[in-house]
């Protein structure tokens, strides 16, 4: 089979109009997924049958975790994916085979397997917040959408805990020249987000933001510029004042079209009562 036929494909907008030859491509590794119609259809038990071996990923860890995907009470990608990532964490973060393993996922073809590297990192309970950033930031700047959203949300909940270390760090990641790495410095933390827990702390006094919000109000980047827009519609269903009194003044501090498209995302909810 030729796969450089199938890397410049469209890609189907129903799981049933996904060709048979793309599906067995995806499950075996071999091709990245280009939407979210594919990212939703992989078989994740044929895709760790196939790949985890070339990985050297013991036979017998390979069938518990074939059988703990097919037996979820609720089954989903996500699921799935933080499910793989723990299981292999479990088995190897104490062993010498634990960062030979993660290069191998992190680097990995298919977007599918880059994504388990999320959760073998961030679940680790020993490394430091600080050390899991940087060894998964290569995974924050990655050029696939699936991967970019499994990496927030496997880093959340303990930067959620760790508020105040977590807005120092990412204030300097808001000045990052690659802008995923800046869209992740507003996306990760958003007070309400999305298929996430809430940050009651950050709904509560959205202030604390400011100093990633504040470099963020004229990114050139329409990629964050939506994540700025969503994170202060987030926040004014709980402070509507603070992001009324902040979008009037960034519109005239920064009359510019990329603060005007934020401040008219920012304040969609409010403009709509």
């Amino acid at each position: 089979m030729n796969i450089e036929v199938f890397k410049n494909r469209k890609g189907a907008q129903k799981v049933e109009d996904i060709s048979n030859e793309v599906l067995s491509l995806l499950n075996a590794g071999s091709i990245e997924t280009v939407n979210l119609t594919e990212w939703l259809a992989i078989d994740h038990s044929q895709l760790v049958k196939s790949v985890l071996p070339t990985l050297g990923i013991d036979k017998n860890i390979i069938e518990e975790l074939v059988f703990q995907i097919n037996h979820q009470k609720k089954p989903s990608t996500m699921n799935i994916i933080r499910l793989i990532g723990a299981l292999l964490y479990e088995k190897y973060a104490n062993t010498n085979l634990y960062d030979p393993l993660f290069e191998q996922l992190s680097t990995h073809l298919s977007d599918s397997v880059r994504c388990y590297a999320c959760y073998l990192v961030a679940l680790h309970t020993y490394t430091p917040l600080e050390d899991k950033l940087q060894k998964l930031k290569p995974l924050v700047a990655d050029n696939h959408f699936g991967v970019r959203e499994i990496i927030w949300m496997a880093l959340r909940p303990e930067m959620s805990k760790y508020l105040d270390f977590s807005i120092d760090f990412l204030s300097d990641w808001a000045e990052s020249e690659d802008e995923n790495i800046r869209r992740f410095s507003t996306e990760a933390l958003r007070p309400r987000g999305v298929w996430c827990a809430h940050i009651d702390a950050l709904k509560e006094k959205p202030e604390q933001y400011l100093p990633i919000l504040e470099k963020l109000k004229s990114d050139n980047a329409k990629y964050v510029q939506d994540s700025v827009g969503n994170w202060l519609n987030d926040a004014s269903k709980t402070c509507p004042d603070f992001v009324r009194t902040l979008c009037k003044r960034w519109e005239n501090e920064s009359p510019t079209k990329e603060t005007k498209y934020i401040v008219k995302k920012a304040l969609r909810t409010l403009t709509s009562k």
